[in-house]
């Protein structure tokens, strides 16, 4: 049996998302979503299910912070709902919404966890969407209001900024695959969608450094790591060209002012280049303080000719997978946290989601999710690996605190390390929330 043992200073959590969680969608003057839109139409979401009630946070957050507490946790990541603050994207602002956000805020700081909050999570207001969205330029300059205002109103409270969690999925999930809000299927449009997305980022980091705003501000780029099947250079390059749609298109520019040539080139051949006007790249490439990194899944793969955007095929290595149908690979965490060491260098890094899904329901008032706990320890480890070869790794926050609504898969899917019951909403802890919390106690585990 090894120990792994984490850094002191080594900083732990949880995280949520707004929509996911709170509930009450029509209470206290938040406007509508695109995901209030897209989950009550017919046939996109599992069982038709919204996130109305969702588990109730907005009222129940001085609960789900004692669990937090309880946990022993130093950080909170959450989001903010953008139609809570302006229900119409822009204009008049919504007092109530603010005010729940100071009541959550102040409730974390007198427990000790600090507030580590998420502008965008995906909740886009519909009044923008009905404007065009993120394909029309205008809406980066509402986000960037929404933004400043945020900055202002928190300023010396939130001292953990995060512009945007995962730009992948609010741009080609959504607007390509077409499985998430606003559910369309153009590659171009995608592409444009991605690139207003980073512009909308660095223009709210820049509104950030010129307010002065006390604190340090990020972005939380998801990803994923495909190892190579063989060493044929066309293996190499299909796994490239997959990994790089999750880290290069959404580092390069962040990083180095510039998109991938591979990936550009590679785009450009399927009739798909970002239009980027003058500035977009100046702003784009805002320094930043840390980098979030969530990671869930990976695998091997290799070239096959017409599979899928990149002409890479996932093998089936038989791999164990979650109840979400997701492989788990915890080396491809290892990989891609040192991949990124080494293209962007010593950058600090939260990883700002981590997680598994498993659908144990209570039994006798005890949740046995050994699998989690398994899953969490392999990541953990992987993380600690990442550590010891140098990544600057700050902190790690599990996904999620709660079970919640996830996107598309409704309730059916359970990614919490708190049991949510749908019908009372009474939380139970599960056996991985007493394993992570002694973990955090004891800043290590044995393996």
């Amino acid at each position: 049996m090894s120990t792994i043992q984490f850094p002191k200073q080594f900083k732990w959590g949880s995280a949520t998302a707004a929509y996911q969680i709170e509930g009450a969608a029509n209470e206290d003057g938040r406007g509508l979503s695109i995901w209030d839109t897209f989950s009550k139409t017919p046939g996109k979401v599992y069982n038709e299910e919204n996130g109305d009630r969702a588990c109730d946070s907005y009222h129940r957050y001085e609960e789900d912070i004692q669990l937090l507490d309880e946990l022993g946790a130093d950080i909170y990541r959450f989001s903010v709902s953008w139609p809570r603050i302006f229900p119409n994207g822009t204009g008049e602002v919504n007092q109530k919404g603010v005010e729940y956000y100071h009541r959550l805020v102040d409730s974390l700081i007198e427990k000790g966890i600090e507030p580590m909050c998420t502008l965008y999570h995906w909740d886009l207001p519909q009044a923008l969407q009905d404007k065009g969205g993120w394909e029309n330029r205008e809406t980066i300059s509402a986000f960037t209001a929404y933004a400043e205002f945020m900055f202002n109103e928190f300023n010396g409270k939130i001292k953990k900024w995060i512009t945007l969690n995962e730009p992948w999925c609010a741009s080609f999930l959504s607007n390509y695959i077409g499985v998430h809000a606003p559910g369309n299927q153009d590659l171009q449009l995608a592409t444009d969608i991605a690139h207003h997305l980073m512009v909308a980022h660095g223009k709210a980091v820049q509104s950030f450094r010129k307010s002065g705003t006390e604190g340090e501000i990020g972005y939380a780029p998801n990803v994923t790591w495909y190892e190579p099947y063989s060493s044929k250079q066309e293996d190499i390059e299909a796994c490239n060209r997959a990994n790089g749609w999750n880290l290069e298109w959404f580092f390069d520019p962040v990083f180095n002012g510039a998109y991938p040539i591979f990936l550009l080139e590679w785009f450009a051949e399927k009739g798909a280049v970002p239009h980027v006007n003058t500035g977009d790249m100046e702003a784009i490439s805002e320094k930043i303080d840390f980098l979030g990194i969530n990671y869930y899944t990976g695998n091997v793969a290799r070239y096959k000719e017409n599979e899928g955007l990149f002409n890479c095929e996932n093998i089936d290595m038989g791999y164990d997978q979650t109840d979400i149908g997701w492989f788990i690979y915890p080396d491809g965490f290892y990989h891609v946290l040192v991949k990124i060491k080494e293209l962007y260098g010593d950058v600090p890094i939260y990883i700002t989601e981590n997680g598994s899904c498993y659908n144990e329901e209570p039994v006798n008032g005890q949740v046995q999710d050994k699998k989690r706990i398994d899953y969490l320890k392999l990541h953990l480890t992987a993380l600690h690996r990442s550590i010891e070869s140098g990544v600057n790794i700050k902190g790690y926050l599990t996904w999620s605190l709660l079970d919640n609504f996830e996107w598309a898969y409704g309730y059916s899917m359970r990614f919490g390390i708190v049991h949510v019951d749908y019908e009372t909403l009474e939380r139970t802890k599960k056996d991985s929330y007493y394993w992570l919390k002694d973990t955090i106690e004891k800043g290590r585990f044995e393996v």
